[in-house]
């Protein structure tokens, strides 16, 4: 067991001791991982294509292709052994009737477990169609908080962030700040493979104009404050948002604010490195300003899911302070 695997069964039994019934055990799996509980037969056919199309598909805002989730088959008999103790599980299978049943912590804590049946595979296409949005939610959802809870075993001091911005955001204490200045803030980690980066500034409301292109002036946000702060060692390198691969824009909320959330792929202009990033732009309208919490990795030799996934547990632990 190494030691992500070691903090994510120590975290998860102090915090589930307490209400733990009797007889459960702490889920396993790494995050990001589903186990299929489903015969070859339906496996090797249309079934098994439609999973690995709607739960294997590529991750958006990643230069190259990695699965959202990362799935383990198993035939259904092992249902009944130590698949059982996995966080996330798909069962499929035929059945007398149609069925979908979402079922919380069933053998093990932290734990979704999701039934699907239908009397043929027609049916059951069309049930997994229906609910493939609502179970990949689920089980990010789930897995994003566990990472959080990892992450609260040991946390950076908040008063800088207090200080300078009046916002929390639980950070870990592997991340180091790179940078702090009067509106921008750059706590940095640096990992064999290379490192990941969290930064935090605060922009007048005004820099995303009314009647305009949102996505665009995100951009131009974010290679100003490249220019600004974020350089290679190469002479006039600088961050700046990949011009061959356009980011994507959705809309959720943080803290319950407007939040424009855009995914995309950096580079240093003049240079050669590279890698994804995600922003989050948040709305204060009390005080007329944007706060901008954006994390970006640079890992050449290694996937950058799970290391945006990370950055995505952090960034979504932000709250305003009264």
């Amino acid at each position: 067991m190494n030691k992500v695997h070691f903090f994510l069964a120590f975290i998860v039994l102090l915090t589930s001791c307490n209400q733990k019934p009797v007889g459960k055990k702490i889920s396993t799996g790494e995050l990001n991982h589903i186990a299929i509980i489903i015969d070859d037969q339906l496996w090797n056919g249309e079934i098994g294509d439609n999973v690995r199309t709607k739960f294997a598909a590529p991750v958006i805002g990643l230069a190259q292709e990695e699965p959202i989730f990362s799935i383990n088959q198993y035939p259904a008999k092992l249902l009944e052994g130590y698949m059982t103790h996995s966080r996330n599980i798909m069962v499929i299978k035929k059945s007398t009737k149609n069925s979908y049943k979402v079922r919380k912590d069933e053998y093990a804590i932290p734990q979704n477990t999701v039934y699907i049946g239908g009397t043929s595979v027609a049916e059951i296409l069309d049930i997994l169609n229906n609910n493939a949005a609502e179970i990949i939610k689920l089980f990010q959802e789930t897995d994003i908080k566990l990472s959080q809870q990892v992450n609260d075993s040991s946390l950076l001091n908040k008063s800088r962030l207090r200080d300078r911005f009046n916002i929390s955001l639980d950070v870990p204490t592997g991340y180091k700040y790179a940078m702090d200045e009067n509106n921008f803030v750059w706590l940095k980690k640096d990992n064999i493979s290379g490192n990941q980066s969290i930064l935090i500034y605060q922009v007048p409301q005004t820099c995303l104009k009314r009647n305009s292109n949102p996505i665009d002036n995100i951009i131009k946000m974010r290679d100003s404050i490249g220019e600004l702060y974020i350089h290679g060692t190469v002479a006039e390198s600088r961050m700046i948002t990949e011009q061959g691969f356009a980011p994507y824009l959705t809309m959720t909320t943080l803290d319950g604010r407007k939040t424009y959330h855009t995914k995309g792929t950096w580079e240093l202009k003049n240079d050669f490195m590279a890698g994804p990033f995600i922003n989050y732009a948040v709305e204060d309208t009390v005080n007329k300003r944007l706060i901008i919490i954006e994390g970006f990795c640079y890992a050449p030799s290694k996937n950058k899911r799970d290391l945006v996934f990370e950055l995505r547990a952090i960034i979504e632990t932000f709250k305003f302070l009264k």
